[in-house]
């Protein structure tokens, strides 16, 4: 396997934060602006003028053992009610759109892979990272560690952007 090496990484939260800001497409729930303000956040440490160009292969790993639990309880409780769901929920259900949308607005040519950890959440997502780069499919790794809290009100997130380190 090989060294990662960690381009840029960032949290939330950091000092000074508040609530993440919105993401056009998506409602309720903490887990799409958390996921993206923290890539947002790592990616602008590393390239800070914006969009990668084309085939630059940065994979996207998205790694929660919850994942959007405030949606999927808001689901549930609507349905028991007997309401209607809005088309909005529908997208947002899977982990892979925020992914996706962070691909989308960066440019990230690569695969996206979106794991629940049966252990330890980073290691894993490392591991699937490596597995990427050695295989080819992509030069680097946009790796989001993301878990809502209890109350699915607020949470935190990791990014880090992880480049190939020395081979063993």
């Amino acid at each position: 396997m090989t060294g990662l090496a960690v381009l840029a990484q960032a949290r939330w939260p950091e000092p000074g934060d508040g609530v993440p800001p919105k993401v056009p497409g998506f409602v309720h729930s903490p887990f799409a602006p958390l996921a993206a303000e923290v890539a947002q956040r790592c990616l602008v440490r590393r390239y800070p003028d914006g969009p990668l160009p084309a085939g630059n292969r940065t994979a996207v790993v998205l790694v929660s053992a919850g994942g959007d639990t405030a949606s999927a309880a808001h689901v549930r409780a609507t349905v028991a009610a007997g309401g209607r769901i809005g088309p909005l929920f529908f997208f947002q259900s899977v982990p892979n759109s925020v992914a996706g949308h962070v691909a989308a607005r960066w440019g990230l040519d690569g695969p996206v892979v979106c794991l629940s950890p049966g252990g330890d959440p980073r290691a894993e997502g490392e591991a699937q990272a490596d597995l990427l780069m050695y295989d080819g499919d992509a030069a680097q790794a946009l790796l989001i560690l993301i878990e809502l809290a209890p109350d699915g009100t607020s949470g935190e997130a990791t990014a880090v952007l992880l480049g190939e380190g020395t081979r063993q």
